[in-house]
């Protein structure tokens, strides 16, 4: 079975090919901060989580070998379409915006995404209920685009990654956070997440689009392989079989 390997090969100021990466293989980018349950780094530096292991059965059907390039969130699409990278699997999602630039295979999984705030606070889904609020998300996401389109009135508060906004609001530097629902559930069951509750899902299909898929470059032939990959993994039960321990419900979504 083939197999991804984790190399770092560049940080979020620039990318630098190493020695010993074949060409051969194909490069997935992917940014390293904490995305559980999706993705996350251990101690020891090796990437876990069920997206690492879907991108692992998507190689394994495509009897393809595979590697990890480490790259921040805002430097995965100009790392792809300057070849420093044949393909993103980082909970992108699938929208207009960014087919204009990169393409994408078909959707992998789907979920929601939420607004969480303080139990007590009175902030829900309906745009009003952030008026002159502080809001966090991340940078270059489509949950900054929703903010951006639905909450005018609100201060939008940019992070690099997803637990920076997670501890202002836990904090109380802010008011409210804009992400998506299971990415926001180990924060919820922490600690620190008691505080906090989902207000309410949030929906736009122009800006969230109709799932996540893989980013490639416009033109790949990467794609028809992927997308009989992904049907593979599903039609065979790898795709169930991997995702039971992480969820309790349908995660490729409708």
């Amino acid at each position: 079975m083939k197999k991804l390997k984790s190399v770092l090969l560049g940080s979020a100021a620039s990318l630098v090919l190493v020695a010993g990466v074949s060409q051969a293989e194909i490069r997935i980018g992917i940014d390293p901060a904490p995305y559980l349950p999706f993705s996350a780094e251990s101690a020891s530096g090796q990437l876990e989580g069920w997206e690492i292991q879907i991108a692992d059965a998507i190689c394994a059907a495509m009897n393809e070998d595979c590697v990890w390039v480490k790259t921040a969130w805002d430097g995965l699409i100009p790392a792809l379409t300057s070849n420093k990278i044949d393909a993103i699997i980082n909970s992108m999602s699938i929208t207009e915006e960014r087919m204009k630039t990169i393409d994408f295979s078909n959707k992998y999984y789907n979920t929601p995404a939420v607004i969480v705030a303080p139990k007590d606070s009175n902030i829900s889904a309906d745009a009003a209920s952030t008026d002159g609020m502080y809001i966090g998300v991340q940078v270059a996401t489509t949950h900054a685009n929703y903010v951006e389109a639905h909450m005018g009135s609100a201060t939008i508060k940019s992070y690099q990654n997803f637990d920076e906004h997670n501890q202002d609001l836990f904090s109380g530097r802010i008011d409210a956070v804009v992400g998506d629902s299971m990415a926001m559930q180990p924060f919820l069951e922490s600690t620190e997440g008691q505080c906090c509750e989902i207000k309410g899902d949030l929906h736009d299909v122009a800006i969230f689009g109709p799932g996540v898929g893989v980013g490639l470059r416009k033109g790949s032939d990467l794609k028809a392989k992927i997308n009989a990959a992904i049907d593979q993994i599903r039609a065979d039960g790898t795709f169930d079989r991997i995702s039971k321990p992480f969820f309790n419900f349908d995660i490729y979504g409708g």
